[in-house]
């Protein structure tokens, strides 16, 4: 269920997921020893060696990885590597260190990089790269993301026109929380367009119902529910480009763009008819946890509850996940049901050194092969790697993760917050949205923020 991102928001929100423990667990690689072929541990090495042979003999050799990803979601990672270590010889050292983000670039500065690093975000990318230590990619990792992702995905590995990262795993924000049983029994339908979510809504309140449920609160990080709220709309109601403009500054932040989206969200968590399904009044969402946000859905307090794909970790474990089960997920759509924007976040491969055995290992992590060894091993993980059989994945949240990541007609966006500087994306855009959600007007909330950005 792990998939780090660059900020203390995305750190907050994992460690509350899993300090809930994870929903789906590992137990899908726990036992592979006694598996089927082509299931688990069994059918890891029963990968085509080929590619790796154009790097010569690598026997003995290691590659060192460095990452934030730590016990126990570092467990499927190590088993995934075992078919490269047997194809070339290579030996594969891993290390997790929740001080990831910072130590990086300590270590980058003072000549004492990994070989390899996952790095969980485009921004925290962009500065390792200009310490200078970061290698361009080799050609047959550039071959590899030309292939399997889309433009969007390289890009974000790119900085200055010039490509560095291949991407590694995803997570899926754009989901809204349900109860498939309530909907059955409702004859409830899920949304195909932006107009059905709000006429499904009103449905609800005519059936004498608090649709949503909410909750911002987390701690420090408080208030980073409401920026995803509102990426989300900028995202589907201004589209990708005004979208990219706006987390770079180059539209203000303030802007009528902006203006509108905000308000969009504030047509749902600002409106009493709406919310705060199990727990009170609007001002009640900026108490609640995110951890507990969505959890009256399971006592059919509330109906809806839009969180990522990494929430699904904070329903009891005793909670059936699934489009049969107690509680599922659908895709929050777009304005219109042929388009299929969708926020969300990743890891990307950085290298900073060009051995053989570092290239050989790049151009598995960034092959349809990996991917799917990884699939087989790991419960809460998805990628957004085209190569990828859905069905090796191990639960219906990674597979319905997979089937909007994968939508030929997505259009992915990072989270903006992850990629605004830090004194907004994680400081005022916090701070000021948790405000406008307890009665500061649309305005007073924009220009405050518009104001902190660096000049």
């Amino acid at each position: 269920m792990f998939v780090q991102r660059g900020s203390s928001r995305s750190r907050v929100a994992i460690a509350g997921a899993l300090s809930m423990g994870l929903v789906f667990g590992l137990s899908a690689c726990g036992d592979s020893k006694d598996e089927e072929p082509g299931t688990g541990a069994t059918s890891l090495a029963a990968i085509d060696c080929t590619p790796y042979k154009a790097f010569g003999d690598l026997t003995g050799k290691e590659v060192s990885i460095y990452t934030g990803i730590v016990t126990p979601e570092d467990t499927p990672h190590k088993e995934s590597y075992k078919p490269f270590e047997q194809c070339t010889g290579v030996t594969v050292k891993y290390e997790g260190d929740k001080a990831f983000e910072t130590q990086i670039l300590v270590r980058a500065e003072a000549n004492n990089a990994p070989d390899v690093a996952f790095v969980p975000q485009p921004g925290l990318l962009q500065r390792l790269v200009q310490t200078g230590k970061v290698k361009e990619a080799p050609a047959e990792v550039a071959a590899n993301v030309d292939k399997f992702w889309g433009a969007d995905w390289k890009e974000y590995g790119s900085v200055g026109g010039k490509f560095y990262a291949a991407p590694l795993g995803a997570s899926v924000k754009s989901l809204v929380w349900f109860s498939p049983k309530e909907f059955k029994d409702s004859g409830y339908a899920e949304p195909k367009t932006l107009a059905d979510l709000k006429a499904l809504t009103d449905k609800m309140v005519a059936d004498g119902k608090k649709p949503w449920c909410a909750g911002i609160n987390s701690g420090e990080a408080t208030g980073w529910p409401l920026t995803d709220w509102m990426e989300d709309f900028m995202l589907r109601l201004s589209g990708p480009e005004t979208y990219d403009k706006w987390l770079k500054h180059e539209i203000p932040f303030n802007g009528p763009e902006a203006t509108k989206a905000l308000d969009a969200v504030g047509e749902y968590l600002k409106n009493d008819k709406y919310v705060n399904g199990g727990y009170g009044d609007v001002k009640s969402i900026a108490s609640t946890t995110f951890q507990d946000g969505g959890l009256p859905i399971l006592e059919g307090q509330c109906s809806l509850h839009r969180q990522a794909s990494f929430y699904a970790a904070n329903f009891p474990k005793t909670a059936k996940v699934g489009p049969d089960g107690d509680v599922f997920a659908f895709y929050l759509p777009g304005e219109t049901a042929d388009s299929a924007p969708v926020l969300g976040g990743g890891e990307f491969v950085a290298a900073f050194a060009d051995r053989p055995e570092v290239k050989a290992f790049q151009t598995y992590l960034s092959s349809d092969t990996w991917a799917n060894v990884k699939a087989k091993v790991s419960a809460g993980w998805v990628t957004a790697n085209k190569g990828l059989d859905p069905a090796n994945l191990q639960n219906p949240v990674d597979k319905l993760s997979a089937e909007i990541l994968l939508n030929p007609k997505a259009t992915f966006r990072f989270d903006a917050s992850d990629l605004m500087p830090a004194a907004v994306g994680q400081n005022t855009f916090w701070k000021q949205t948790t405000a406008w959600l307890t009665g500061q007007d649309t305005k007073t909330t924009l220009d405050k923020i518009e104001a902190s950005w660096p000049k």
